[in-house]
């Protein structure tokens, strides 16, 4: 994607001819790097995470914060995913394409869906995790 980024401002400002569809391209390519990496992050347990509470309370406390969050977590991400559905099979419908390069959005929506929809079945599976 930087690279792609970089070759098109450096071939605008040098030839005046930019690369046709690189907003597309690196479009489709982060909401693909996001979205499929986010279920590691949820199985690995790694999210960016504020503290402050970790180091007044005892640990038991701490731990069924996690879970309170993991739970949390769930009901947002079920609730994303059963949002997101209609959304996509719409825009599959109508046959929404981007505007430069006739790109399906359907293309769009397929790492977001996987993304969402796999990040519930990890935190599901944090859940449980969790008892142990």
């Amino acid at each position: 994607m930087m690279l792609l980024t970089v070759a098109d401002v450096a071939l605008r400002a040098v030839f005046n001819r930019p690369i046709h569809g690189t907003f597309e391209l690196i479009e489709l390519c982060l909401a693909c790097t996001i979205f499929v990496a986010l279920p590691a992050v949820f199985l690995r347990d790694e999210h960016l995470v504020v503290d402050v509470v970790d180091h007044l309370a005892r640990p038991a406390v701490v731990k069924l914060l996690d879970l309170f969050g993991a739970i949390a977590s769930l009901a947002v991400l079920s609730l994303m995913f059963w949002q997101m559905v209609p959304l996509a099979r719409d825009m599959q419908e109508f046959g929404d394409v981007t505007a430069d390069l006739s790109i399906p959005k359907l293309f769009y929506w397929i790492p977001v869906l996987l993304g969402v929809g796999a990040s519930a079945l990890a935190t599901l599976a944090f859940i449980a995790r969790w008892r142990r």
